[in-house]
């Protein structure tokens, strides 16, 4: 299958007048390495039949944009046909068709049964580490879960008397701060972030999984200190990463409270704990991801591990603009 040659501007585009609003993305193109990107893209719809498909490039940047937006594809359809901003980032001219909904679907399955998704962050994380902007060896890792409520989560029966909750989900009960019991049904996402809050791995379970149950496939390996809370305290990870690395919470036990050191490291590593906190709070506040969008477990994970590419990217922008603010100051 061909892929539609978007690289043709109009005159329409030709007309279009230069404004600040417009270039607001572009700092991306500064930080990742697009051709890096297609290449790993390539094999997507290699066959010579067919029509003429969208190319699996743009397919991606349209993917980081509803990432960005907090888009449905309904709405990332409708804004990226009206948008200018979204047009100049995926480089469709004005002229040229969108690809619709269904098209957005596809391509976020295609990518998560082709197991690209997981490379693609590991990718983007090298791109920000080329860059300066994220520490790649040396750096800490802070191991930490959220739980995200299922799409359809509530207890209810269709016409035909079935239950109609995610059957992929499960329920988590949680004890918060105040001392009260939250029950949620829905997925946990475990993360990997660093002190800077860029996501470094990731993993999706159900509801009920233990937090401590994913804490060996979020490790990299590179990482100097891993900090958790105390639900990752055990013998077995407390042996794993010896006394120079684990800077996991301590925890109290039936007649054998914490010790006045023990509260006191439990403190210190709290402040540096909190990033992977913030970064949680992020991605559900602006992205979307306290409620699942989707039915079932994979196509969630598909769109949490999209959403935290969008997020190392925006931070990378960040950084890059202080950066830069930084050099003028000193100019």
């Amino acid at each position: 299958m061909s892929w539609k040659n978007q690289s043709q501007y109009s005159l329409a585009d030709a007309l279009l007048s230069r404004h600040k609003s417009l270039e607001e993305l572009d700092d991306v193109h500064s930080i990742i390495n697009w051709q890096d990107i297609e290449f790993k893209l390539s094999d997507l719809y290699a066959s010579k039949a067919g029509k003429p498909a969208f190319a699996p490039l743009m397919m991606f940047k349209i993917l980081l944009l509803q990432s960005w937006y907090n888009l449905s594809d309904e709405g990332m359809e409708k804004q990226l046909a009206r948008d200018l901003l979204f047009r100049r980032f995926v480089d469709i001219s004005l002229d040229e068709a969108v690809p619709d909904h269904s098209t957005i679907w596809r391509f976020r399955n295609i990518l998560q049964t082709e197991q690209l998704l997981e490379p693609l962050l590991t990718q983007i994380n090298e791109h920000l580490s080329r860059a300066s902007l994220m520490v790649s060896h040396g750096s800490i890792s802070i191991i930490d879960a959220t739980v995200i409520e299922a799409k359809q989560s509530r207890p209810k029966k269709n016409r035909h008397g079935n239950n109609t909750q995610d059957p992929e989900a499960a329920y988590n009960v949680k004890t918060g701060s105040d001392g009260k019991r939250k029950t949620t049904y829905g997925y946990k996402l475990h993360a990997n972030t660093d002190e800077d809050g860029f996501i470094k791995k990731t993993s999706y379970t159900a509801g009920n999984q233990h937090d401590s149950t994913e804490f060996d496939n979020l490790l990299t390996g590179k990482e100097l200190e891993v900090y958790a809370d105390s639900a990752y305290a055990s013998k077995k990870n407390h042996q794993k990463l010896g006394k120079r690395r684990n800077k996991i919470l301590h925890r109290a036990y039936r007649n054998k409270p914490l010790t006045a050191e023990q509260k006191r490291q439990n403190k210190e590593r709290s402040r540096i704990r909190s990033t992977v906190e913030r970064t949680f709070g992020i991605l559900k506040l602006h992205h979307g991801l306290g409620k699942a969008r989707y039915l079932g477990l994979a196509r969630n994970y598909a769109r949490a591990q999209l959403i935290a590419m969008a997020h190392n990217i925006k931070c990378g922008m960040n950084i890059l603009k202080q950066m830069r603010q930084i050099q003028v100051s000193c100019a």
